[in-house]
């Protein structure tokens, strides 16, 4: 292939595009020797170089041979989403993935080496001087006139370092090489805080698909919707990694410490207005808040403090109870609302016998509680019978006394994780709150019904019923649905925050979730990002709440239903008050047990 076959003008491109997307889309697929691949050749480059629209292609086909594009641009999307940036992390990307491909293609194929030569003397002529305004362009530069034999002048020293530690990728293995390298350069280069502030490399791959998708400014969007969305960035973002072409787009700035000072007056002025769009998104994928300003403020300087600061609560009683407007995310909750009560219907028989035990054991550890019981004494009611007594033995309990059973006051929250995570079970989740809140109603015992996840920097309490709701608005538990991250820490400080103010005596709190707490905080145009909530600093946030909420005297169960295998956090967070339901049949018997010893205990 001669250079003057490279050469177009954008009026010969396009009548020769059939021809030039294909020669694209023969190399790519000879590289890779998968035809089933997509490629997506782009003409328009192809008139300004050709030779790198070649090369790139060329890269493109050898990396999907001998490496995996998502997994990289996957580490790049949970990189970002962490507060990396884009533009930097790009360019790193572009260096390591030419260092890793071209050894390999090159003993392979010896046309490599003209097709790079050509794209590198097309790239320095037409884009140097802008390459030159970053670092990592300026590595680029390096690389390739130090190829094509025209270094002169003296090279920084982190530059060349930094060449030197890309080239070495030559002996990369796998794809996990080529991501440690560019963690390792990344947190050295361009942002050395970004480990102590986000986490390792561990935390960064860690980062939920949900995350990511939820990371986007889109309109109302089914899961469906998102997990298309985030398909089609990671192709987009694959084929930019195999490019060393400048996209026309500027770097994202980093503000230096005195910038952010000399700009704090419009930095506010900008957070408030990123603050109102969130909150409004917010609203209109989960519903209104019904409390007021002040009342939300109130409760954010209360209870989003420490691991949760920066956090927000957002209070509602659902999107389709209290609706911004009729969207797809409105159309998706009434979707699975109609699901969670099909799988009521289709369980109903075991669904009402667990009520109905449930309720007769609550019932009956209540009339055991008011039941008066009396024992002798030195004091009381006097007992005729024994006066007999009276000077011919030493025992004085002459009397009779009634022993009090306690107080009978109960009031109980029962919290529903509705994080991502619980999708797959969604309608038992929903089906467990619902037993519950039935056999409460049944013996009147006060008692609310709270889900809880996380969306960006909101904690979102969807209400389904409160305390002294009439029995009839625990059909709207059905309404349950998982989303997003979760906070259990925060929902668990937020429940007994309001089970402090109620009158009743015997407060109880119960849990159902999937012993993980999670929340990886996505960054947002303009707000303050909470601290990442995730592995041991998660669950020991959410110990510390359920032991605290003890202290206050209130009881804490947590139940779990999921995987055995991950019961351990759970049992570190509620101890001994922790129960695992591996049967629905079983619900009403785990739960009882624990109610009624509640209930019993003076």
């Amino acid at each position: 292939m001669k250079e003057r076959s490279y050469r177009f003008s954008e009026k010969e491109a396009e009548e020769h595009r059939l021809e030039i997307e294909n020669r694209i889309r023969n190399l790519f697929w000879t590289i890779s020797g998968d035809y089933t691949l997509d490629v997506k050749p782009d003409v328009k480059a192809f008139v300004r170089s050709g030779s790198a629209v070649l090369y790139d292609a060329l890269k493109q086909g050898a990396f999907a041979r001998y490496f995996n594009s998502e997994e990289l641009a996957l580490y790049m999307m949970k990189k970002t989403c962490l507060s990396a940036q884009e533009g930097p992390l790009m360019e790193l990307a572009q260096l390591c993935v030419d260092a890793a491909v071209y050894p390999r293609t090159a003993k392979e194929r010896p046309g490599t080496a003209d097709i790079r030569k050509s794209a590198f003397e097309d790239l320095l002529r037409q884009e140097e001087p802008v390459l030159c305004k970053t670092f990592f362009g300026q590595v680029k530069v390096f690389i390739m006139k130090d190829y094509l034999g025209r270094q002169s002048g003296p090279i920084p020293d982190a530059v060349r370092q930094t060449a030197n530690e890309i080239a070495a990728l030559e002996h990369a293995k796998d794809t996990a090489d080529i991501i440690n390298k560019m963690e390792n350069i990344y947190n050295t280069i361009v942002d050395r805080e970004f480990e102590e502030q986000h986490g390792n490399l561990e935390t960064v791959l860690r980062v939920p698909p949900n995350a990511l998708a939820s990371a986007a400014w889109q309109e109302c969007l089914t899961d469906e919707q998102m997990e298309e969305i985030l398909k089609k960035y990671l192709a987009g973002l694959g084929k930019d990694m195999m490019s060393l072409q400048i996209k026309n787009k500027q770097p994202k700035k980093r503000m230096h410490p005195a910038e952010s000072v000399r700009q704090e007056e419009d930095s506010d002025i900008e957070e408030e207005a990123s603050l109102q769009k969130v909150q409004e998104y917010v609203a209109l994928n989960y519903g209104k808040n019904y409390l007021s300003p002040l009342e939300q403020e109130k409760r954010r300087n209360r209870l989003c403090t420490g691991i949760h600061d920066n956090c927000l609560l957002h209070d509602t009683k659902g999107i389709l109870q209290d609706p911004v407007i009729v969207n797809n995310q409105y159309r998706f909750n009434q979707l699975q609302f109609e699901k969670n009560r099909m799988y009521y219907y289709s369980n109903s028989r075991v669904i009402k016998r667990n009520i109905k035990a449930l309720a007769d054991t609550l019932k009956k550890a209540l009339v055991l509680r008011s039941q008066e019981d009396f024992c002798r004494s030195t004091s009381g009611q006097l007992a005729p019978a024994r006066l007999w007594k009276l000077g011919r033995t030493e025992d004085e309990k002459l009397f009779v006394k009634k022993i009090s059973s306690g107080s009978s006051e109960f009031v109980v929250d029962i919290l529903l994780d509705s994080s991502g995570s619980q999708a797959i079970r969604q309608s038992q989740v929903a089906v467990q709150g619902y037993i519950l809140s039935e056999a409460l109603s049944f013996v009147g015992i006060p008692h609310r019904v709270v889900s809880y996840c996380t969306f960006w920097n909101h904690t979102i309490m969807h209400l389904f019923r409160d305390y002294d709701d009439e029995k009839e608005k625990n059909e709207r538990i059905f309404e349950f649905r998982a989303s997003g991250d979760n906070r259990d820490g925060l929902a668990v400080k937020t429940a007994y925050d309001t089970l402090l103010d109620r009158s009743e005596n015997h407060k109880i709190l119960i849990l159902l979730g999937d012993g993980k707490p999670c929340d990886i905080s996505v960054r947002r145009p303009g707000i303050r990002r909470p601290a990442d909530y995730t592995g041991e600093k998660a669950v020991k946030d959410t110990a510390f709440e359920v032991r605290r909420a003890r202290t206050l005297g209130i009881s804490v169960l947590g139940i779990f239903a999921g995987n055995y295998e991950d019961t351990a956090a759970e049992k570190r967070i509620f101890g001994k008050d922790f129960a695992y339901i591996r049967d629905i049949r079983n619900f009403s018997r785990v739960a009882g047990a624990y109610l009624r010893r509640q209930l019993e205990e003076e």
